[in-house]
C-alpha cells in the first residue's frame, strides 16, 4: 500500500474517502475534502452524512 510521509501543514487540502464494497456486487463511497488549518482541518463539502434507505 502507498503512503505518504509528509508533514500535514496548514493550507493543504486532501479528500478522506471511507468506502464499502460488496464482493462482486456493489460498492459505494463518501468522498470530503478538507483542508488543514493551525486547529485541524476545515471541511469544504456541505452535505450530510445521513444515511438515506431508498424503497427496493
Amino acid at each position: 500500500m502507498g503512503g505518504n510521509d509528509l508533514p500535514l501543514e496548514p493550507g493543504m487540502a486532501f479528500s478522506v474517502e471511507p468506502g464499502v464494497y460488496r464482493s462482486g456486487r456493489w460498492g459505494a463511497r463518501i468522498e470530503d475534502i478538507v483542508v488543514v488549518t493551525a486547529d485541524g482541518v476545515e471541511p469544504l463539502n456541505t452535505r450530510p452524512h445521513e444515511l438515506t434507505v431508498l424503497p427496493a
